[in-house]
């Protein structure tokens, strides 16, 4: 969440962030309540100090066998408005907690308004006529079948077979082996996760309606391995000498994605189950923007590898993910699609996750202060597939596979 100092000190930056995002968040509503609760906690500490000076006096009369009834009757009436306007207090705080949770990270300096900006690209696109969608390619090699995923699990999920499991499974252990050797650390966690710890990166509780959640254990099922690797440092104070730490993790990534359903609905671009590897970054402030270069350029050498045209998008204001400061997308070229398509996302959240899930380091002063959690996908398996299978479709009709994962194939070309 934001810094709530900020709602305070600086309301017309919660206003103009709004503005840019093009959100519906009723940031004077989150004033008012923020307000409120300011106002309700001064009356509390005022009775308090009242009390505490009416108590001193009782004391006092006590000891020197004096009447003191009259004041025992105001602190008994002073306890109880105590209790009353902390029951109010109560129920503001819930309001205001509901509120600062639902409002969006704070849009960095450098990101556009309303326009994407093409920082890099890569590559040449491909524009051979006999180039189809992955889809007509995966059903003509008998390597993926749509309608077998909705046999087993309805529309949006697809089964993968022969060459097309061992493709996704090549893709695996390719990225997590190029991303290991270039000083990330492999961690494989829970797919099943906690209500907090869905809410320490920002899924929670505002897209709850995108989740999965097994209600009657009170668990939910993660839409990216971010969810898990962030909270791994939850209620953590680490020590700034260990920054940055890098994590990268493969997942299963389960979404609903309600109010997306309809678009992409052909092929594995769009789906409620899909694998990705994810790479996090929890970083010193200073450091963060360095380092959100830094996981784009890593996600991106895993295209580079694979020999595969793309560019690389600054997202606009209007554009970006809800705990994001600032995200570059990176696009594959799909030329059977015709288009780019986002493979990979990568942000900076600066210290918006951290605030919730209680990520701190420690100065060698001895100051604590939070850290700044960053996220990309390096990069999302079942797209990067997508891309192989339209970039590498020979005359023939057989998809050469990649030189950098023919070690993992132990072939060079499917349908063959």
């Amino acid at each position: 969440m934001i810094n709530p100092e900020l709602i305070k000190k600086n309301p017309e930056l919660l206003r103009e962030n709004i503005r840019k995002r093009e959100s519906n968040f009723d940031v004077e509503m989150l004033i008012e309540k923020d307000m409120k609760r300011r106002e309700i906690q001064m009356k509390i500490d005022s009775l308090r100090h009242e009390l505490n000076i009416i108590t001193d006096k009782i004391a006092e009369l006590t000891r020197k066998n004096q009447d003191a009834e009259e004041l025992k009757r105001k602190a008994k009436e002073i306890r109880e408005e105590i209790k009353k306007y902390e029951e109010e207090r109560k129920s503001v705080d819930n309001q205001w907690q509901n509120l600062i949770l639902n409002y969006p990270n704070i849009v960095h300096q450098s990101v556009p308004e309303k326009e994407p900006k093409i920082t890099k690209t890569w590559g040449e696109p491909k524009k051979e006529e006999f180039h189809i969608p992955h889809w007509e390619i995966g059903e003509k090699l008998k390597i993926m079948s749509e309608e077998k995923g909705a046999k087993l699990s309805g529309s949006g999920f697809t089964v993968m077979q022969g060459d097309g499991a061992l493709l996704e499974r090549a893709l695996i252990n390719f990225m997590l082996d190029t991303h290991t050797k270039n000083g990330y650390r492999e961690i494989f966690t829970p797919y099943l996760v906690r209500e907090e710890i869905m809410e320490g990166t920002g899924h929670l509780p505002k897209f709850a309606y995108d989740m999965y959640q097994i209600e009657k254990d009170n668990l939910w099922l993660i839409p990216t391995a971010e969810v898990t690797l962030v909270n791994l440092f939850r209620d953590e104070i680490i020590p700034e000498e260990e920054l940055t730490i890098n994590c990268v993790a493969y997942s299963a990534c389960f979404r609903r994605e309600a109010g997306s359903w309809g678009r992409e609905t052909r092929g594995i671009i769009r789906q409620h189950q899909f694998n990705k590897v994810e790479l996090v970054k929890i970083s010193k402030p200073e450091e963060s923007y360095d380092e959100l270069e830094n996981l784009v350029k890593d996600a991106c050498r895993i295209l580079e590898l694979l020999n595969l045209p793309y560019r690389v998008v600054l997202l606009p204001a209007n554009d970006m993910g809800f705990s994001a400061s600032k995200t570059y997308d990176i696009e594959v070229w799909m030329p059977g699609l015709g288009k780019f398509v986002e493979i990979s996302s990568c942000s900076n959240c600066e210290d918006f996750q951290a605030r919730r899930a209680m990520i701190r380091l420690r100065r060698k002063s001895g100051k604590v202060e939070y850290a700044h959690t960053l996220n990309g996908s390096g990069v999302a398996i079942g797209r990067c597939l997508a891309a192989i299978l339209e970039n590498y479709l020979q005359k023939d009709g057989t998809v050469k596979i990649p030189e950098v994962l023919r070690d993992y194939t132990k072939k060079s070309f499917i349908g063959k």
